[in-house]
């Protein structure tokens, strides 16, 4: 008989997941699972007549063992620090991670609980006073930690410099585009020698803070979730991320340019309220977009077989180039 051959993205059988999930944390046999998101990592949704869980199957391709670990560490001192999070829950062993022989190998998950309320896009005054003042109380938390294992870290050479140069081939027909890349990028690192980074907070940013990584509940609670691209960098690559909400907004005339920037006034606001920020690293923000679009470019890239979609196509590519075009024209002054 033939051997199993070789594959590099399977998806897991939730009928099967439900099984072993119910037998390893002890949950309600009525308990039902099904596929929620496939994608670089996969998530399925756990649910019983009184509780909702997540279940989240990394990639090794994305994600290795121990900067699993380390996520799962980061959740679980966020937890005991009182911050509203999804935390890792334990299993009857007391493990948190799972691990799975799948076909293309192993394959690493973590149960963790569900975050209660939804997703709000359109936030208001008393939404934005509220995320400003938890993410700088989060930040508080980050900012005093050094995990044992090892997360990705956010600088120059990981968001500018390595995308750039690993991206070259993929561009070899879009010399133009490249060339805009290359020059945008020394423009950025040019312009924080403009400012005292020496003064700027340090620590594990989410790096993904837009609207569809929190949930309000009906008391306008905030509970954070996927930690996926948690890393080390300056902590206003979090309020960065958040801005790109109200870019996308304004691209897909959603917002006013006037609104747009009243509310993220309000968010960081109440954000400094807790934790004060130079005046550089408020001046810095915009600039880290860049970085922010180039390392998603060069992920896209990464990725792209094991999604099976249509990122990195040439028109694709061009219509991120065009995007970074846009941040620059509205955010930046070089």
């Amino acid at each position: 008989m033939q051997h199993l051959f070789p594959a590099q993205y399977s998806t897991l059988s939730a009928a099967a997941l439900k099984n072993y999930l119910i037998e390893a944390y002890q949950l309600d046999p009525g308990t039902t699972c099904r596929l929620l998101i496939r994608n670089v990592s996969d998530t399925y949704i756990l649910e019983n007549q009184n509780h909702k869980y997540i279940f989240k199957i990394y990639r090794d391709a994305h994600r290795k063992r121990n900067e699993i670990e380390a996520e799962v560490e980061l959740l679980n001192i966020l937890k005991a620090n009182g911050h509203s999070v999804s935390y890792p829950i334990k299993d009857a062993r007391g493990k948190q991670i799972q691990q799975f022989n799948a076909i293309e190998g192993l394959r690493n998950g973590v149960l963790l609980s569900y975050a209660p309320g939804k997703v709000i896009l359109d936030l208001e005054d008393r939404h934005l006073i509220q995320l400003g003042s938890d993410i700088a109380k989060l930040h508080q938390s980050t900012s005093s930690i050094k995990l044992k294992h090892p997360r990705p870290t956010f600088n120059f050479e990981t968001t500018l410099f390595k995308p750039l140069k690993d991206l070259e081939s993929h561009f070899s027909e879009m010399q133009e585009e490249y060339e805009y890349l290359r020059n945008i990028s020394e423009k950025v690192v040019q312009k924080f020698k403009e400012f005292d980074t020496s003064k700027f907070s340090y620590g594990y940013c989410h790096y993904d803070f837009f609207p569809k990584n929190f949930h309000f509940d009906e008391q306008e609670k905030i509970t954070f979730f996927d930690f996926d691209f948690a890393g080390e960098g300056y902590l206003i690559n979090d309020l960065m991320s958040f801005l790109n909400h109200y870019f996308f907004h304004q691209l897909n005339n959603l917002i006013s340019k006037e609104q747009a920037e009243k509310d993220f006034d309000i968010f960081l606001n109440a954000y400094q309220k807790v934790r004060p920020l130079t005046a550089d690293e408020l001046k810095a923000i915009p600039y880290l977009g860049i970085t922010f679009h180039i390392f998603f470019l060069k992920f896209f890239y990464d990725h792209y077989d094991d999604w099976s979609n249509i990122f990195l196509t040439p028109r694709y590519t061009k219509h991120r180039v065009t995007l970074i075009k846009k941040w620059e024209n509205m955010y930046c002054n070089f």
